[in-house]
């Protein structure tokens, strides 16, 4: 539906709760979006030299941005002219001692404030079971300490209204690589982290070879054994075809085709696998909307000469944010400048092939998407050697692959996975297909629908006709095609791509590995699969058991307790049997008949849950953390919504109950409480939440 300044209403839900600037009252200063659009460009503007420059430039952002054509990372929309970190992608070091374990926490906690993810490295923590000398005792290994970030991760969370989010990385050389592997697999996987096996060329030419390789143990740094390279491969497989995780990181590849090897390796990425980095290094990324470029009397139905001025103008304004930024760290901003690493990439490409009536699993498709991203990539580095010639080439320039030539920033192409921003654009995802035609979301005070526009159109004028193939979505197109998509793009991109191979539930382990391996000889960087469903059922699974409510007693004892909502008061009774809560009666004051309604309907359900049986405890991790339109502080701390405020009131009364794995396998969103699609990584179709990047 149209909203304001040719804003969807869904947009402007999302940039109401999301990036509208507010006062200590929670009134909004950005009233619409051309004000929001207006403080983001005139803040990256003004690194602009002169006074006219920077008029100049504010009003070219804020163009592209009002039209849609192109958007920044979340991070700069929500800080930009607010002192605020601009960037999206952060990756920090871990060294072998205590000091940098809990350095690295504090660190973590620093970006995650600012609203950035984060990758680690744990390949170079001494395995489990080595001696301590200084303590005389025994190391707890990598994965233990990657449970103590997940921690402190969820505690920064807890004070604020979205999680932070992370990627841990382990070589498939290190001793502790099958721990790491089960770590979801086995039922305590982490909320906070997605994880990934640096698999090298060694690893996988053993696996197609069927022969061993070596382990290297990083404390002691020589050869600590041998593993079958088939029974680990095995094992990565089959815990992604159960959990979707671990992905896979073809980390000598990354290295083999980074632009700054001369600083050393890169060992971890940020949390979605698209932007691989130097320790303390960030990126901040942009993305253009493909659909937008359509034009059927143009070659190819593609407006290429407007396309090529919007990528010189992106990639000017990323250049800006590496200096209208605020870091969270000086050793950030040090390599971060020195590198002034960009990652523009595109979004609506779906809606593009749609448009051009081209189905996504097809060769059409592919020379078109490697047409559009070699003019992508052309365009943009003439860009950043423009802008070279104007401000200067990257400080570290000479140890890169650009030494002896001019160049402002040393990568400059980046495939994000866009969710939150394609919706404010109206448009598809990243390069991914459709994930659906239509769907519901629920919400906490109702459904959502939502049908794709160009979908809805076409049936309109095509009204009990059989849908034509370029509206296939996700599971409908084979893994095969998912990852030459990837390819094709990743041909032409000097960071990464980030894509997720959707597989039916039906899929067997035998998919997964078809596209691992696939995704490894058409040159990839990396690969992340979801078997559609995989998580729910595995809690299914863990469940299982048959619950019949029990009769209520005649009389039972109960307490009352007020708690303030963002509706006002609600009024929480817990009635007691046997010392364990056994009903809840909720009532809410001065509020609508809706909400009335469903703070009487969540008492009802919760005391179902609670007579059959339920434990207290289970109720609260259920409830406990869903956001709302009206988040309020009280005494006791932020309550974000109405099943919020009860889960707290519970709490009063039977003792904090701390997340647990069910919570890995979460399907409802952490900012709205809406239900989110079955993937590994998905984008919240209510509000634009995406569960890897917390933004």
């Amino acid at each position: 539906m149209p909203g304001a300044e040719g804003f969807s209403n869904n947009a402007l839900r999302i940039l109401k709760a999301r990036y509208f600037k507010k006062n200590e009252k929670g009134e909004f200063l950005d009233k619409s979006p051309s004000d929001l659009f207006r403080r983001v460009a005139r803040a990256v503007a003004a690194v602009e030299k002169t006074d006219k420059d920077q008029k100049k430039w504010e009003d070219i952002f804020f163009r592209m941005m009002m039209r849609r054509d192109f958007f920044p990372n979340s991070p700069t929309l929500t800080g930009a002219g607010r002192g605020m970190c601009l960037s999206a992608c952060f990756v920090l070091p871990i060294e072998d001692s205590m000091e940098s374990i809990f350095e690295t926490v504090k660190n973590t906690a620093l970006v995650h404030k600012e609203g950035g993810g984060t990758g680690f490295d744990f390949s170079r923590l001494r395995p489990r079971g080595s001696f301590v000398r200084r303590t005389q005792g025994i190391a707890s290994g990598p994965v233990s300490f990657l449970r103590v970030i997940d921690a402190a991760t969820e505690a920064v969370k807890q004070g604020g209204t979205r999680r932070g989010a992370n990627m841990g990385i382990l070589r498939v050389d290190h001793p502790d690589i099958e721990e790491f592997i089960n770590l979801k697999k086995e039922g305590r996987g982490l909320t906070n982290f997605n994880i990934s096996v640096a698999v090298t060329d060694k690893f996988m030419e053993a696996v197609k070879n069927e022969t061993s390789y070596d382990l290297y143990d990083p404390y002691q740094k020589k050869k600590s054994g041998k593993k079958k390279a088939r029974d680990i491969f095995d094992k990565i497989r089959d815990s992604a075809w159960a959990v979707g995780d671990p992905g896979l990181v073809f980390i000598d590849r990354i290295n083999s085709m980074n632009p700054t090897a001369g600083l050393g390796s890169i060992r971890a990425t940020n949390p979605c696998g698209e932007q691989p980095l130097h320790d303390y290094e960030s990126c901040n990324l942009g993305s253009i909307n493909l659909s937008h470029f359509y034009d059927p009397d143009k070659r190819d139905g593609f407006d290429m000469a407007r396309f090529e001025k919007t990528i010189a103008r992106s990639v000017r304004f990323l250049d800006n944010v590496i200096e209208a930024n605020v870091y969270p760290l000086p050793q950030i901003e040090t390599i971060t400048k020195a590198n002034r690493r960009v990652g523009l990439g595109v979004m609506g490409w779906a809606d593009l092939l749609i448009k051009r009536r081209i189905p996504y699993d097809s060769k059409k498709a592919l020379d078109a998407a490697r047409k559009i991203a070699a003019a992508l990539r052309k365009a943009a580095l003439e860009a950043s050697r423009d802008l070279a010639e104007e401000r200067g080439s990257f400080p570290n320039i000479d140890k890169s692959l650009y030494k002896g030539k001019k160049m402002r920033n040393a990568a400059v192409l980046t495939i994000a996975p866009t969710g939150t921003i394609s919706r404010l654009a109206g448009c598809s995802s990243s390069i991914e297909p459709l994930f659906a035609l239509e769907f519901t979301s629920k919400i906490i005070d109702g459904e959502l629908k939502d049908i794709h526009p160009l979908y809805a159109e076409w049936k309109k004028s095509h009204s009990g006709k059989p849908l034509p193939p370029f509206f296939r979505t996700a599971h409908e197109i084979s893994p095969e095609w998912h990852i030459q998509m990837q390819a094709a793009f990743q041909e032409f991109v000097d960071n990464s791509v980030s894509k997720t191979v959707n597989l039916p539930n039906s899929a067997p382990p035998e998919d997964v590995e078809k596209t691992y391996l696939s995704a490894y000889e058409l040159k990839t960087k990396g690969v992340t699969v979801y078997r559609d469903g995989c998580r729910r059922e595995q809690v299914l699974n863990i469940s299982g058991r048959t619950l019949h409510p029990q009769e209520r007693p005649t009389s039972i004892p109960s307490v009352t307790d007020k708690i303030k909502t963002g509706f006002g008061n609600l009024y929480v009774t817990i009635s007691f049997y046997k010392d364990k809560p056994f009903e809840v009666f909720t009532s809410i004051g001065k509020s609508g008949y809706s909400t009335m309604a469903d703070a009487e309907a969540l008492g009802r359900l919760i005391s179902l849950a609670l007579r059959s049986g339920v434990e207290a405890k289970d109720v609260i991790q259920q409830l406990k953390g869903i956001g709302g339109s009206e988040p309020v502080f009280t005494e006791g701390g932020l309550v974000q919504s109405i099943p919020d405020a009860i889960a707290k009131v519970l709490e009063r009364h039977v003792g904090t109950a701390e997340n647990t794995e069910k919570d890995v396998f979460s399907l409802r969103c952490r900012m709205c409480g809406a239900t989110l699609p079955e993937q590994k990584c998905p984008t919240c179709p209510n509000c634009g939440w995406n569960r890897c990047s917390g933004t």
